[in-house]
């Protein structure tokens, strides 16, 4: 069986400045276009044989930075979409704690938004995952398989990776422009690298 290759999308203007980021698509800055290069070499030494990217430009524009000739036929795959966060698109947890002292994203959830952003429980992100899980599962008899989206799309995906609740995910911290790879250890799964930056 081939590892489950992770990749948060590089840093955009929005995840610099904290501000949740859903369906808005913000393009890399420079600094995210470099980060997402900088894990060429690492992902290079590796047998990836089928890559699924989230269908926002800076999870798009990570993969072929950071998988080169690899992302060429990447799949989009709309249920690694990012959390849906309703009315807190663009806050920060700063701004929403104002009105919400508190509040606590894994525990709280959204408010509903317009209908571009109406908002989705944890739950719902967990059933996108089961979904996404599901389709590779049968691809990683054939190697290694890239999934390149979002950080809190891809926790939840670790927590369910792991047989945990979706909410599980508030465990793995997990920054802009990283690595981390689940796998398995006597056929059990596991953790087998996370939040790994390119080199410097």
């Amino acid at each position: 069986m081939g590892d489950l290759i992770l990749l948060r999308h590089g840093e955009t203007e929005w995840s610099l400045a904290g501000k949740h980021t859903g369906r808005t698509d913000i393009p890399l800055t420079a600094v995210g276009e470099a980060a997402a290069a900088a894990l060429a070499p690492l992902l290079a030494k590796l047998d990836i044989t089928a890559v699924l990217t989230s269908p926002a430009e800076r999870a798009v524009r990570t993969a072929g930075l950071a998988l080169g000739p690899a992302a060429a036929g990447a799949q989009q795959d709309p249920d690694l979409w990012e959390w849906d966060y309703g009315g807190y698109e663009g806050m920060t947890t700063a701004q929403i704690q104002e009105q919400h002292p508190g509040w606590y994203l894994w525990r709280d959830g959204v408010i509903p938004g317009d209908a571009a952003h109406p908002g989705e429980s944890v739950e719902s992100v967990g059933r996108r995952t089961d979904r996404v899980l599901a389709r590779v599962h049968p691809l990683l008899a054939d190697g290694d398989v890239a999934l390149v989206a979002h950080g809190h799309v891809l926790r939840v995906l670790t927590a369910r990776w792991l047989r945990l609740a979706p909410s599980g995910g508030r465990m793995f911290r997990l920054d802009t422009g990283t690595i981390s790879t689940l796998g398995f250890e006597h056929d059990e799964p596991v953790i087998l690298t996370w939040n790994v930056p390119g080199p410097r």
